[in-house]
């Protein structure tokens, strides 16, 4: 829920400065919806390296995938780079396309983490929730990429 809000309340928020200061790069929906998304991603990404958070997620890797430890240091390093390239405008399409595959190539994670012993420290949104969450994440992806 957490990434939620943050992903909300910054584009809220920038889209307001955009709004009243007509700043180039912020005065727009889509802009302002990059702005949200990078800010969502580096709070997102910085869970995969906090060590008992990083066990949470290293314990819902679906047991058919290899090195579950490497897999998350990977995916919160792209989602690193894909906010950064969120808040580069020749970059921005870019890395909202590869950040809306990293969410579908990750999905998984949520439904074996969903059905799956839990660790104590592995996410417990349960899975329609979590499922609502990443359609609406995606839907902030489509918004960026739509108005860039």
């Amino acid at each position: 829920m957490a990434p939620l809000v943050v992903l909300l309340v910054v584009t809220g928020l920038v889209r307001l400065i955009g709004w009243l200061t007509g700043l180039d790069g912020i005065d727009s929906w889509s802009a302002a919806t990059a702005y949200g998304l990078a800010v969502m991603f580096v709070m997102t990404s910085g869970t995969h390296f906090v060590p008992r958070r990083r066990a949470g997620f290293v314990a819902i890797v679906p047991p058919a995938i290899p090195a579950p430890g490497l897999v998350v240091t990977v995916t919160g390093v792209f989602e690193i780079a894909g906010a950064i390239g969120l808040l580069i405008p020749q970059t921005r399409v870019l890395a909202a396309v590869c950040l809306g595959l990293l969410l579908l190539v990750m999905f998984p994670a949520n439904v074996y983490a969903a059905g799956a012993q839990r660790h104590p420290n592995a996410p417990h949104t349960p899975l329609l929730p979590r499922t609502v969450y990443q359609l609406m994440f995606l839907a902030a992806i489509i918004v960026t990429i739509w108005g860039s």
